[in-house]
């Protein structure tokens, strides 16, 4: 059955929107088992991260049955290989029972994991060694020419001076035998599949962050990485927007105020940022956050994937990018 995927920068409604194509899509089209989520942002994984990540409450989420939500401690780092191979299964789970599923959430990379043809070759701490120690020793531009000979598409996608990728794409290349870019992600498809992206005004999108983090700090996230902050945060949690700009002001770094000023300009910086991977995708539909008629627009793309005819037009422009 044809995925859904809800899609764009934090903010916009995604959630709410894919509740309420969950609710319309039961029973319409051949749909008759309930659609189920699948989450598909990065630290809605971890356990006890539920303010900061507006992740949806279980008495809110209408009966709905979600998937990737709280499988990861806070120490743990996240990821994508991990998530791929879970979420990937949590799909053909869900079409064995026959329901339809809804992929949610804004961490691009994690998108692309799921729904395409992405492969994650696996390392081996000895050749990664040797070649780091070929870079301190030659150099990273001796690494780079190397990489150039073996690997020209790989190359011309890396830095000359990024060490880190540069002897990545070299390990890969010895363990597989094949180029590195023979692993890099494709805008294929590995189940049939339709993205619905939500895009909003630059103005309407900075009072959406402002109003999402005052409703944060109402419901408690200060209290929130306290708790979790006793606990330890690893490296991937502790990079979360929300969280690292409290835990600073933990050790003393930034006042409280302070704090919460980054974390609404951080948001906006983070909405951007997803837009702008997401708006590279040519195949997202577009659809304005704030129309009246949403969910319907919505329908009208579901159904038309379904039919496999090009969607309708969108209700008015939609520019795929904030304030350009």
């Amino acid at each position: 059955m044809l995925i859904v995927a809800v899609v764009g920068p934090t903010a916009t409604g995604k959630s709410d929107l894919a509740l309420d194509l969950a609710e319309a899509l039961q029973g319409a089209g051949g749909d008759f088992s309930p659609p189920e989520v699948v989450n598909a942002d990065a630290y809605q994984l971890y356990r006890g991260m539920d303010v900061g990540t507006a992740k949806v409450p279980v008495d809110e989420r209408r009966g709905v049955v979600h998937h990737q939500l709280d499988v990861l401690d806070v120490q743990d780092d996240a990821s994508v290989a991990t998530y791929q191979t879970q979420a990937r299964a949590d799909l053909a789970a869900i079409e064995s029972r026959g329901a339809r599923p809804l992929v949610v959430g804004g961490s691009g990379l994690y998108l692309r994991a799921l729904l395409d043809d992405m492969r994650f070759p696996g390392t081996d701490p000895q050749v990664r060694a040797a070649l780091e120690a070929r870079a301190e020793a030659e150099g990273t531009r001796r690494l780079y020419d190397e990489l150039a000979e073996r690997d020209p598409a790989a190359a011309a996608a890396v830095e000359p001076r990024n060490t880190r990728r540069i002897v990545r794409a070299l390990e890969v290349i010895e363990l597989t035998g094949a180029p590195y870019s023979a692993n890099l992600p494709r805008q294929e498809y590995v189940r049939p599949a339709v993205q619905i992206g939500l895009d909003i005004d630059r103005g309407l999108l900075d009072d959406r962050a402002q109003a999402r983090v005052d409703a944060m700090w109402e419901r408690g996230l200060v209290d929130e990485v306290v708790a979790l902050a006793d606990r330890g945060l690893g490296t991937t949690a502790s990079r979360a927007v929300g969280y690292a700009e409290i835990l600073r002001h933990l050790a003393g770094e930034t006042t409280l105020d302070q704090a919460r000023a980054d974390i609404v300009a951080n948001t906006r910086r983070l909405a951007r940022k997803q837009m702008g991977w997401f708006g590279r995708d040519p195949r997202v539909h577009w659809l304005r956050a704030e129309s009246p008629t949403l969910v319907e627009e919505a329908l009208a793309v579901v159904a038309s994937a379904d039919r496999g005819t090009p969607p309708p037009p969108a209700d008015g422009p939609v520019r795929r990018s904030l304030g350009s």
